[in-house]
């Protein structure tokens, strides 16, 4: 194994441990909204992307409508696409391989790939965390979803604060000039403002857009058109 790789699958098995424990959260909770042990599997190996899960199962438990619960848990989803864009120009998918990365293209296995200095270091990356959130995320959901109950409030055990663990572990090392830290201060005070005044999910959405804006709009962009005009 080439001594570059090594640090790169350490970093994507960490993050698809930390992450896959959070599937016990959804099995439980997905069997206390109604699903079945088979249902709530299914949901996971098929849609796969936590947010979503999460988002329809909150509706539906909560005595939503399954219009609804699938509509939230599309809108969630939208971002894997974008993702996706992200994505393509490393992956470069072809054949079956398209259907794969696609299934893989989540947040834990984008963060990881994106945050490499090489593009095959970024490949094996996205590889080695999207098959072990993928296997590790389901064999959870399946134990949880058989717990039931049994386990109580999965918040008891610190679970639903895993994957934010893993993401600030990702975040923090690039956080080392103003622009990022503006992004993320911006993102956290729009989340932190949102949380409790619209539905799950969008909060993070809302972020993404809010820290965009204030990408576009950095001083440096005017600063670079400003040096362009002078030459």
């Amino acid at each position: 194994m080439p001594a570059d790789r090594a640090p790169v699958i350490r970093q994507a098995l960490a993050v698809a441990a930390a992450t896959s424990l959070y599937g016990v959260s959804f099995g439980a909770l997905g069997v206390a909204s109604g699903l079945t042990v088979l249902q709530t599997s299914v949901l996971s190996l098929l849609l796969f992307s936590g947010g979503s899960q999460f988002a329809l199962i909150g509706i539906l438990g909560s005595g939503g409508s399954v219009g609804a619960a699938v509509a939230a848990s599309s809108l969630l989803a939208v971002r894997n696409a974008l993702y996706g864009l992200q994505l393509g120009s490393t992956m470069r998918p072809a054949g079956w391989r398209r259907l794969a990365i696609a299934q893989l293209t989540i947040d834990e296995s984008t963060a990881v790939a994106v945050s490499q200095s090489a593009r095959p270091l970024r490949r094996v990356g996205f590889w080695v965390t999207g098959l072990g959130v993928y296997i590790g995320w389901n064999v959870m959901t399946l134990l949880g979803a058989f717990a039931g109950n049994a386990l109580g409030d999965p918040r008891r055990y610190g679970l639903d604060a895993a994957a934010s663990a893993a993401f600030l572990a990702l975040l923090w090392p690039r956080l080392r000039a103003r622009e990022p830290i503006a992004i993320a201060v911006v993102g956290g005070v729009v989340t932190t403002l949102l949380v409790p005044a619209i539905p799950q999910g969008l909060p993070v959405i809302a972020a993404a857009v809010a820290g965009s804006v204030t990408a576009w709009f950095w001083p440096k962009r005017w600063t670079a058109r400003a040096a362009g005009a002078a030459e």
